[in-house]
């Protein structure tokens, strides 16, 4: 065995699936060095998720990514979103009932900056994030378990098991995004609480068959077989050629996992498809089981839990990627500010006070829509009155309306002023993402750029000045949820942090003391706004 120490690092993030890249990448695109481990050779080429939410969509922006994962992206523009049929060849012959892709309201298309053409495969995903750490030079170790764990008031040891045999790990600080069945987690003795399993076991088919001579031209997210040979749900991986098969596992009937050996799953696929002699290719095999769980603390000491390792959402509405991506958003330039002294540790207490709030109300929107699946695919006034009913929110407004609550946030407004219309929830206030509005060609949420951001009212040259006393990058806007002489002082991660709707006496302390505030320090260094965040 050998026995290596190395020296010190700023974060270690242990966990390689989406969170855990994005992790890795966001901590790099904000100047902290990480070592990411992960016990798989390599990532997933197995996707769990397809659908990427419009939050997670501006974070791929603010790294500088979108373009690259709307490349491979399926294009589903003006194609159908869900469909029914009893096989994908009588789908393709015209039998099939079909939900059109859900085409936003005008007022929720001016919400966001960019979206994705269509659906994007988790391992799709995960190449471009990968890709990306490899050309920032990252420190990933592939084949690489944690063993052991323990922290003091200076630091984290953390014990790993790679190909060279085990070694301890000095660490600042340990990000868990090592999915549901968390080492860290149990490492730390946290439990989780929430709904547990839930539903069918079942049995996740990664399959290449090439299925558009069947198809005839149609395009779809995912569509429900209904053949009783093979009853399951189909979804697109790159819309031709590459698929997933969700069926469900009998465990109540005496049926097991490793029953779906190779040949039965090429039968399985045949036989959802309606074509017997199809030439099918099994690529890979996952059992799984739907599941709603909470971890009871989000952050012990120095060691924060991100993704799944934090909360497993069931999969109706695709919030249970987005929720973890917007986890490590949340806590990535929180890190950096620690790390490069500009800011406190208290600040990374406002890590869990803000994502378990957030992420409690997202399982409990996703578990509402698993007892009637039209509350979220329903369109029109009747679905609007039965989630109004059943208490469910537009999806929109749990991706991108969800508020902040914390010390790093001053003046918070938690509640919602609407859960249906999303251009309502975004207006301003403190604790909720800022607005998005053009300017000159160039989002609010580029603005920010990664850096504390100041956007004022069409007459706010004092405030123009007391920015530029304090350091902090500025723009002069026109918009309705900012008055004329008012101010927003915006997080790097585009939440706002305080909001001024009149004159202050004076405009440069006001903002020293906000920042002294939120960042949990006693001053700011004018340094502060000056950095880019980008490598």
């Amino acid at each position: 065995m050998t026995e290596t120490t190395y020296p010190e690092v700023p974060v270690l993030v242990v966990g390689g699936g989406s969170v855990g890249l994005l992790t890795a990448v966001l901590l790099a695109h904000h100047g902290v060095p990480a070592v990411l481990v992960e016990r798989r050779s390599g990532p997933s080429v197995h996707p769990r998720a397809t659908g990427i939410g419009p939050r997670s969509v501006e974070v791929l922006r603010e790294l500088g990514l979108d373009t690259a994962v709307d490349a491979v992206a399926v294009d589903l523009r003006g194609a159908t979103g869900k469909a029914v049929a009893r096989t994908v060849v009588e789908m393709g012959a015209g039998d099939v009932v079909s939900v059109p892709m859900p085409a936003p309201p005008a007022a929720e298309l001016d919400t966001t900056p960019f979206r994705l053409r269509g659906v994007c495969a988790q391992d799709r995903l995960d190449a471009v994030v990968a890709a990306d750490l490899a050309r920032r030079g990252a420190d990933l170790r592939w084949s690489t378990r944690l063993v052991g764990l323990a922290q003091d008031t200076d630091g984290v040891d953390v014990e790993l098991e790679g190909p060279d045999g085990r070694y301890t790990l000095r660490c600042a600080r340990v990000v868990a995004a090592d999915g549901t069945h968390s080492a860290v987690r149990t490492a730390l003795g946290v439990g989780t609480s929430g709904a547990g399993d839930l539903g069918k076991s079942m049995i996740n088919i990664l399959f290449h068959a090439d299925l558009r001579p069947h198809l005839r031209g149609m395009s779809f997210a995912t569509c429900t077989i209904t053949t009783p040979e093979a009853p399951g749900l189909l979804a697109t991986v790159d819309g031709g050629t590459d698929w997933v098969f969700h069926v469900a596992c009998d465990v109540d009937g005496g049926e097991r996992p490793e029953d779906f050996t190779h040949e039965r799953c090429v039968a399985v696929v045949r036989a959802a498809v309606g074509d017997p002699g199809l030439d099918v290719e099994v690529r890979s095999v996952l059992p799984w089981r739907p599941r709603s769980s909470l971890a009871d603390r989000f952050a012990v000491g120095r060691v924060f839990l991100v993704g799944d390792a934090a909360h497993t959402v069931s999969p109706l509405g695709a919030f249970g990627l987005n929720t973890g991506v917007a986890d490590t958003h949340n806590l990535a330039w929180k890190l950096a500010a620690v790390h490069h002294g500009e800011a406190g540790a208290g600040l990374l207490d406002t890590y869990a006070r803000e994502r378990e709030p957030v992420a409690a109300a997202t399982l409990d929107q996703a578990l509402r829509r698993l007892a009637d699946p039209a509350l979220h695919w329903g369109r029109g006034p009747e679905a609007d009155a039965a989630r109004a009913t059943a208490g469910v929110w537009a999806a929109p407004v749990v991706h991108l309306g969800q508020r902040y609550d914390s010390a790093a946030v001053v003046g918070s407004r938690p509640e919602l002023p609407s859960t249906v219309d999303l251009s309502v929830a975004l207006d301003g206030s403190p604790g909720s993402r800022v607005p998005h509005a053009w300017v000159d060609g160039v989002s609010t949420l580029d603005l920010v750029a990664s850096r504390w951001t100041l956007l004022v009212g069409t007459a706010g040259e004092r405030w123009l000045a007391a920015a530029a006393d304090v350091g902090l990058p500025a723009h002069r806007i026109r918009a309705p949820w900012l008055s004329d002489d008012g101010a927003l002082l915006v997080r790097p991660d585009a939440i706002v942090a305080a909001r001024v709707t009149a004159p202050v006496p004076d405009p440069a302390r006001f903002l020293t003391g906000v920042l002294d505030q939120v960042l949990a320090r006693v001053a700011v260094p004018r340094a502060l706004a000056g950095r880019s965040g980008h490598s």
